[in-house]
């Protein structure tokens, strides 16, 4: 884990060059991906309540709660090793895929899976507001640098997962 967030800190540094905070950059990922890990229950369940409770994600109120928060929940683990890479490995993809499939085992319409992504996606970033690193010292571009490579995670795993609920969908259709 520390490795790859340090490989992540040494790319970002390198997309930082010319920009004067460098120093606070790795200093305000590595604070971003600690509470991501550190904090990944307390997120799921505030996300678990969310999706559970919001009209579009209506599959999800009848699911069992402490099965969804764990999805949630190692969703968020996963995510560090997500964000930290240059780009999605096959263990990421993998991921996104099994994800699917328990989605789609579980019921869960691949419209309510995705937005339950989204919801995901939302809560790890209010969640990080909510505790302040986005403080006063941290640079607008430094935070804005971190919401596009959250964004962008998400936005693969959102691809991947319609992918997978595609041939699965196929599959079931063809029986």
């Amino acid at each position: 884990m520390k490795t790859e967030i340090l490989k992540y800190l040494d790319l970002a540094e390198k997309q930082a060059q010319g920009r004067k905070s460098k120093t606070n950059k790795k200093t305000y990922a590595f604070k971003y991906l600690e509470l991501a890990e550190k904090h990944a229950d307390k997120i799921a369940e505030r996300w678990a309540k969310d999706v559970r409770n919001n009209v579009r994600t209506p599959r999800y109120k009848s699911l069992n709660e402490k099965e969804i928060v764990a999805q949630c929940t190692e969703f968020y683990l996963k995510f560090s090793t997500m964000f930290v890479g240059e780009k999605m490995t096959d263990d990421d993809v993998n991921y996104f895929r099994q994800y699917a499939l328990e989605c789609f085992a579980m019921g869960i319409p691949a419209k309510e899976a995705i937005y339950a992504l989204i919801l995901m996606r939302r809560h790890i970033w209010f969640y990080a507001e909510f505790q302040m690193i986005f403080g006063s010292g941290i640079a607008q571009h430094e935070a804005l640098d971190t919401l596009n490579r959250t964004i962008l995670v998400f936005d693969y795993a959102a691809y991947e997962v319609t992918k997978e609920y595609q041939e699965l969908m196929k599959k079931s259709n063809s029986r």
